[in-house]
């Protein structure tokens, strides 16, 4: 579990690389207008459901913050200057996506046009992970203790990088299903089975963060190769969970600590759930929650960033 919730964020961005390139390579050039699109999207994806999450959070813990770290995080600024500084778990990974996205429109204009720049800046980001997980993280000290450092978006744009450049190479390439299904039973093993065990800075320093790394950019090729179709009953569960994602990771958080303070309120009058009740709770408002939030919340702003382009055009 402690694999997966780590290097879970890992996928996390590889495949935002990945399907950023899979949507973008073709339609998106080196212009004004193009730019101007992608960041419009981008801004109307992300910033309404990080504004409710933010401000949801800070209700919840009484506590004024602070007006220069209030505006950081609502302007998406964090990601940039103060990545360790958010309100509600899980946003740092938000502050560090809306960092790649400044660096999309180089990667698409760099393999386009200056595909010499491309090879330069891939070492310069490689170098960069490596500096962290070999130089920069100390293995004898905690990861929490090193979080600040962990979180910095240079630490973990390589990442969306190596999604882009799996997307890049390998878009025009067909690879039969019983290759794929081989390699991605091999890299899920060696995620799996890999010895390494203690604080969570073992894995994601020295060479085990390569092999961890190396096992993500494997599943997530795998998953773009292969060319399966899922039976409908098993597809179509799994549709609706992939695109309410983003709802389901921010809001999470915030489920379990209201579940916190619902059963702390039930056990002062002598009701307490089952062991197990807050988890599985949890879990299933999570998903109610975070699909009518995906439909009624997000859709619209969606659909809006959609009218205005349109307008716009």
């Amino acid at each position: 579990m402690g694999r997966l919730g780590i290097y879970g964020v890992s996928i996390f961005y590889v495949l935002s690389g990945l399907t950023l390139f899979y949507v973008y390579n073709q339609k998106m050039k080196p212009s004004k207008d193009d730019l101007l699109s992608f960041f419009k999207k981008r801004v109307f994806r992300i910033f309404p459901l990080l504004w409710l999450v933010t401000i949801v959070a800070i209700l919840l813990s009484r506590n004024m913050p602070n007006f220069n770290d209030l505006f950081l995080n609502l302007s998406g600024l964090f990601g940039f200057v103060s990545w360790d500084t958010y309100f509600s778990p899980g946003v740092w990974s938000i502050g560090n996506e809306l960092v790649f996205y400044a660096f999309f429109p180089f990667f698409i204009l760099f393999v386009k046009k200056f595909k010499p720049l491309m090879l330069l800046l891939s070492i310069v980001l490689l170098a960069l992970y490596l500096y962290f997980a070999f130089l920069k993280l100390d293995p004898k000290i905690d990861l929490n203790e090193q979080w600040r450092t962990y979180v910095n978006p240079l630490n973990q744009v390589f990442l969306f990088l190596g999604g882009f450049l799996i997307g890049y190479f390998f878009n025009h390439h067909k690879i039969k299903n019983t290759i794929v299904f081989a390699l991605l039973f091999f890299g899920i093993a060696i995620f799996t089975f890999y010895p390494a065990a203690g604080n969570p800075i073992h894995i994601v320093t020295g060479v085990n963060r390569l092999i961890f790394t190396t096992c993500c950019f494997l599943i997530c090729f795998c998953f773009y190769k292969l060319h399966y179709q899922f039976p409908q009953f098993i597809h179509k569960p799994l549709t609706l969970l992939g695109e309410t994602s983003y709802s389901i990771y921010l809001i999470h958080p915030i489920i379990w600590k209201l579940t916190g303070i619902l059963i702390a309120y039930l056990g002062t009058h002598n009701l307490y759930p089952p062991r197990f009740g807050k988890l599985f709770f949890s879990i299933a408002l999570t998903l109610v929650v975070s699909y009518y939030v995906y439909n009624y919340f997000e859709k619209f702003f969606m659909k809006l960033a959609h009218n205005k382009r349109n307008t716009t055009e």
